[in-house]
C-alpha cells in the first residue's frame, strides 16, 4: 500500500480541507478584493483564471509544499535531461524535443538530430505533395488524405486538424479513419477519388490490429480501382518503428517517417505523426504549432512553480479529486472547432493517469486520474450541464474561450463569450431556496406555489471551475493550450508518484481477442474460455453463418 497518505505535507492538507473544504467561493471574494487579479495568469496570450476554485492563500500554499516534497521540479529536469523516467518499459520522454527547435530546454545532441532530421523529411514531402510534385496514379495531383491510426495516432492529429483546418486549411480533404469496424473506412473510400488519395499509416509498431486492418482494405481499394500492376508506392506512406514491416507492406523506405521509443503515442502529434494535418494545414502552420508549444515548454520549465500555469492547473485538480472527491473533470471549449479535442484529452489524462500502483509497483489507497468528459458549448448547455448545476456529484470544470474569433458574427461571439462568463458564476454562485422563492414572488408565482417549487429552483454553486483564454484559435495558441494539458496531466502524475508514460491497461483486452477472435471463426482459441464467452461465441457464430 502507498506511503504517501502518510506525509505529513499531505495531512496537513487533509487537516486544511477539514476545516475549510467547505469554503464558499463567493466569501473568498468577499474577503479579498485582489483575489481576481492575484488568481489570474497569462502567458503569451494565453492566459488562465483560477480565482473560482475552492481554494484561498492557504490551500494553494500547502500544495506547492506538497509539490516540491513530491519533488516535481527534480522530476521535470529528468524528464528534459531523458533520463528513463517511463520506468516501466524503461524509456526517455522526450516529447519536448519534437518541438525544440533551437536546441534551448533537451541537451541530448543525437536526439536533437534525429528530430531535425525528420522534420527536414516531413517538410520536403509536405512541399511536394502541396505543390504538385508528388502525384498518383495518372499522375493526378493528391486531394484526399486519409491518415489510418488509432489512439494518438488519430486522436491529436485529428484534434488538431479539426481546430486548425478552418482557418489554416490548404485546399487538401484530410478524412481520419481508426475504428476496427469497417463502416469507419468505407465511409470514407466511398468519398475520395482512388487516383488522388494519399495513405498515411501509423502505426509505432506496424502491428496494431485496427490499423493493420484498415491498411489492408485501403490497399484492397486500390488495387480493385486501378488495377494490380498499379503502383501503390504512389499512394502509400507510413510513420512506424518498424521499417522491416513497413517494407513487407509495401512502403518505400524512402516514405517511411520515424517513430521513437521515447514518444508516447498521446504525446505523438508533434512528430511525424502529424503529417497529416501537416498536409491539411500546411508547413508554415505546422511549425507555429511547434512554436506554441515550444513556448508553454519553457514556461512551464523556467516559471516559479507559484507563476506557472501547468502547474497550478495541476495542484488544483490534485485537490479537487483527492480532498473535494471529484470523480470527473468536465472539459468545457466554446469554440465548436474544439470538439474532438476533448477526445484527445481524455486519451492524454486517462491513460496516462488512470492507474492503481505506484511507481514502486504499490496499489495506492488515494485516488488518482479522474475521467475526463465534456462537449463543446454552447451545446453542452442544453445536454449535461444539468447533471453539473443540480446533480450529486461535484463536477469541476474547465472553461475554454477564443477572445477574437475568425468569422464577422460578433454579436453572436460576444453571445458565447457571455454564455461562459455566465455558467462560470451560475457554478460558483448558486441560487438558495430562499433567493429563488424570492424572485418567483416577484414575477407574480402564489406564494404556495413559489415554496413548493423553490428546492426545484434552486443551486447549490461553489462549483470549482478554470477560465482559459486564447487570444485566436491559430497554431501557435492551439499549440500552447495542448502542451499545457501534457504538462498538466505531468504534473499530476508525479504527485500522485504514479508511471504517466505507460499503458498496460490497454493490453489485456487486446491479448484475449485474438483467441476469441479464432473461436469466432470455428477454428478454435489457444485458451478454454469461460461460460459466458462461449455461450455468446456460439450465438455470434450461428449469426454469421446463418446466411453462408
Amino acid at each position: 500500500m502507498s506511503e504517501m497518505t502518510t506525509l505529513g505535507c499531505w495531512q496537513a492538507l487533509e487537516a486544511h480541507h477539514a476545516t475549510h473544504g467547505d469554503m464558499r467561493i463567493s466569501q473568498l471574494f468577499d474577503a479579498d478584493h485582489e483575489r481576481a487579479d492575484r488568481m489570474f495568469l497569462s502567458h503569451k496570450g494565453l492566459s488562465l483564471d483560477y480565482s473560482k476554485n475552492r481554494a484561498n492563500q492557504e490551500t494553494m500554499r500547502l500544495l506547492h509544499v506538497f509539490a516540491r516534497a513530491r519533488k516535481l521540479e527534480s522530476w521535470r529536469s529528468r524528464m528534459v535531461e531523458g533520463e528513463a523516467i517511463n520506468t516501466t518499459e524503461n524509456r526517455a520522454v522526450l516529447h519536448l524535443a519534437l518541438r525544440d527547435r533551437e536546441g534551448q530546454l533537451v541537451t541530448n545532441k543525437a536526439v536533437r538530430n534525429e528530430v531535425s532530421s525528420e522534420l527536414a523529411r516531413m517538410k520536403d514531402f509536405v512541399t511536394k505533395v502541396l505543390r504538385g510534385h508528388w502525384c498518383g496514379q495518372n499522375d493526378r495531383p493528391i486531394r484526399h488524405v486519409v491518415n489510418i491510426g488509432i489512439g494518438g495516432s488519430h486522436l491529436g492529429p485529428l484534434a488538431a486538424y479539426e481546430a486548425l483546418a478552418p482557418t489554416c486549411g490548404t485546399g487538401l480533404s484530410v478524412h481520419f479513419v481508426s475504428n476496427m469496424d469497417a463502416h469507419d473506412i468505407d465511409a470514407v473510400l466511398r468519398r475520395v477519388e482512388p487516383d488522388t488519395t494519399l495513405f498515411v499509416i501509423a502505426s509505432k509498431s506496424f502491428t496494431t490490429a485496427e490499423t493493420m486492418a484498415n491498411a489492408k482494405r485501403a490497399r484492397e481499394f486500390l488495387t480493385q480501382k486501378l488495377g494490380p500492376d498499379a503502383d501503390l508506392r504512389r499512394h502509400f506512406v507510413a510513420i512506424s518503428g518498424d521499417a522491416e514491416r513497413a517494407a513487407a507492406f509495401g512502403i518505400d523506405p524512402d516514405t517511411l517517417f520515424s517513430m521513437w521509443d521515447w514518444v508516447g503515442g498521446r504525446y505523438s502529434v508533434w512528430s511525424a505523426i502529424g503529417l497529416s494535418l501537416a498536409l491539411g494545414i500546411g508547413w508554415q502552420n505546422f511549425e507555429r504549432l511547434l512554436d506554441g508549444g515550444h513556448a508553454m515548454d519553457m514556461h512551464f520549465v523556467n516559471e516559479p512553480a507559484e507563476r506557472n500555469i501547468p502547474v497550478i492547473m495541476g495542484l488544483l485538480g490534485l485537490w479537487n479529486v483527492n480532498f473535494l472527491g471529484a470523480r470527473t473533470q468536465a472539459i468545457l471549449p466554446y469554440d465548436q472547432r474544439l470538439d474532438r479535442f476533448i477526445d484527445h484529452l481524455q486519451q492524454l489524462d486517462m491513460e496516462s493517469n488512470g492507474k492503481r500502483v505506484n511507481r514502486e509497483g504499490a496499489l495506492v489507497n488515494y485516488a488518482t486520474g479522474p475521467v475526463v468528459w465534456g462537449r463543446a458549448g454552447t451545446n453542452g448547455q442544453h445536454a449535461f450541464y444539468q447533471l453539473i448545476h443540480q446533480g450529486t456529484r461535484l463536477v469541476p470544470a474547465d472553461f475554454i474561450a477564443i477572445l477574437k474569433p475568425d468569422h464577422d458574427a460578433q454579436d453572436q461571439h460576444r453571445h458565447v463569450l457571455a454564455n461562459v462568463l455566465a455558467q462560470t458564476k451560475a457554478l460558483m454562485q448558486g441560487r438558495s431556496e430562499g433567493a429563488a422563492r424570492a424572485l418567483m414572488l416577484e414575477n407574480g408565482v402564489a406564494k404556495d406555489r413559489a415554496a413548493w417549487l423553490a428546492p426545484h429552483r434552486s443551486f447549490p454553486g461553489n462549483i470549482p471551475t478554470n477560465t482559459l483564454f486564447l487570444d485566436r484559435l491559430d497554431p501557435f495558441h492551439f499549440g500552447q493550450l495542448l502542451a499545457l494539458y501534457e504538462h498538466k496531466v505531468f504534473v499530476q502524475g508525479i504527485l500522485w508518484n504514479i508511471n504517466s508514460f505507460d499503458q498496460w491497461g490497454v493490453e489485456l483486452g487486446k491479448e484475449l481477442s485474438t483467441s476469441i477472435y479464432e473461436e469466432l471463426g470455428g477454428s478454435g482459441g489457444k485458451r478454454k474460455e469461460d461460460a459466458s464467452i462461449s455461450h455468446l461465441v456460439s450465438i455470434i457464430r450461428k449469426a454469421l453463418t446463418e446466411d453462408e
